[in-house]
């Protein structure tokens, strides 16, 4: 795997301040192997807040920030149209990269990206996404451990207001990487993926876009079969109504309580309003939309996973793990946030040489499924998948360290 020479903190630049940049920012500061090099975004107002912030220089372009600073990788939090131009600039300056899901709008701009990063012997890295949770995680251990048999089925379902939150035109156009399927399936199939093993065989399912108001893929039921026979549900509604937290203990997806009570119904008028007013408030909620810290583990929904002797699921502060015996609560630390999961798994490919589970091709397998997705529900067929790969397996070298082998 590549390594790196230098013995200093990795030198991250960080592009793009939406919400998923910024809540980068905190993990960054906090991990003892990254340091914040540079921001860049075009937005002024944003790069001289970040710039106050945290003392790293703005710039207002990619290669801008590549030309002017030293680093050693670019952290893309753009569009996802601008995925697949932002990692090639990055690869053409030899930078490592990090991106966020969805990777690309289109599975050839997947495949260059995965090209571009092979050829200029960087590492491509795809993330956040919620299989990094640590409870998704630890869910992986167990299974990999065999105590309780093969998967053999994997429920995930989320239910939320996606679709009225404040939103830019692209993250609602499908074509441009936009609406339910592409950025909140994402999540849910890299999940699927890691939990049952990663070699999906096909996919069938079908798209939901129910308000005229507000034209996007805004739900999906899917249903994907494992080339071992075991099956999986994704189920995504972001219309709205019912809360997700309503069957995950009253937690929400970053591990924070939301009552009932609490709860604001979302403003589907609030989609009347105009395009600057849209961007304005989508700038704002960009600021708070995902916390630092929380005190209980995230809940991108309800997980459950059933193997041949026993049952998965998230707990408020881990995993509850059913069995034979009854009902086990393992509890895991919540002091590490989902962002700073992300950072080790960058952390240990660079400097300890383990290969990443996330990589460029991981990425190409969990934007198959979305794309393979879109093209069930219009066709009315399963969709066979070719491009899937195997989630690697934990093995132990002679010198202890913990590696991983595809």
């Amino acid at each position: 795997m590549i390594g790196h020479a230098r013995s200093d903190r990795l030198r991250l630049g960080l592009v793009g301040l939406g919400a998923a940049g910024r809540a980068f920012l905190p993990a960054i500061r906090a991990h003892d192997s990254f340091t914040l090099a540079a921001v860049a975004d075009p937005d002024h107002q944003a790069r001289a807040e970040i710039e106050q912030q945290t003392g790293a220089p703005g710039f207002d372009s990619l290669p801008s920030m590549l030309a002017g600073s030293d680093l050693d990788i670019v952290y893309i939090g753009t569009p996802t149209d601008l995925h697949r131009e932002h990692v090639m600039l990055a690869c053409a300056a030899r930078k490592h990269v990090l991106t966020e899901k969805p990777m690309s709008t289109s599975l050839d701009g997947a495949k260059a990206m995965v090209d571009a990063a092979q050829a200029a012997g960087v590492l491509l890295l795809v993330g956040h996404s919620h299989s990094f949770d640590l409870p998704i995680r630890s869910m992986r251990e167990i299974i990999a451990a065999g105590t309780l048999g093969r998967v053999r089925m994997i429920q995930t379902w989320c239910f939320t207001d996606w679709i009225y939150r404040p939103r830019r035109p692209d993250e609602l156009n499908p074509d441009l990487g936009g609406g339910v399927t592409y950025r909140q399936g994402a999540h849910q199939f890299d999940v699927i993926r890691l939990l049952g093993g990663g070699m999906l065989k096909s996919v069938r399912a079908s798209t939901f876009d129910w308000d005229p108001a507000r034209k996007s893929v805004g739900a999906h039921t899917a249903y994907l079969q494992f080339s071992d026979g075991a099956a999986a549900t994704a189920v995504y509604n972001g219309y709205g109504y019912l809360p997700s937290a309503e069957l995950c203990f009253d937690i929400g997806e970053w591990g924070l309580p939301q009552k009932p009570e609490d709860r604001t119904p979302p403003l589907r008028t609030g989609t009347q309003v105009s395009a600057a007013d849209e961007l304005a408030a989508k700038r704002k909620r960009a600021k708070t939309a995902i916390p630092a810290g929380a005190p209980f583990q995230p809940f991108f929904g309800l997980t459950v996973v059933s193997c041949e002797r026993g049952d998965l699921r998230q707990s408020p502060q881990g995993i509850y793990l059913y069995s034979e015996n009854g009902r086990e609560e393992i509890v895991l630390p919540t002091d590490r946030s989902p962002r700073s999961l992300v950072l080790d798994e960058l952390a240990d490919a660079l400097l300890r040489d383990v290969p990443p589970i996330h990589d460029g091709r991981w990425g190409l397998a969990n934007l198959e499924v979305c794309a393979a997705a879109i093209a069930s529900s219009q066709s009315g067929r399963d969709v066979e998948l070719i491009y899937q790969v195997p989630v690697p397996t934990l093995s132990r070298a002679k010198n202890d360290d913990l590696t991983l082998d595809r």
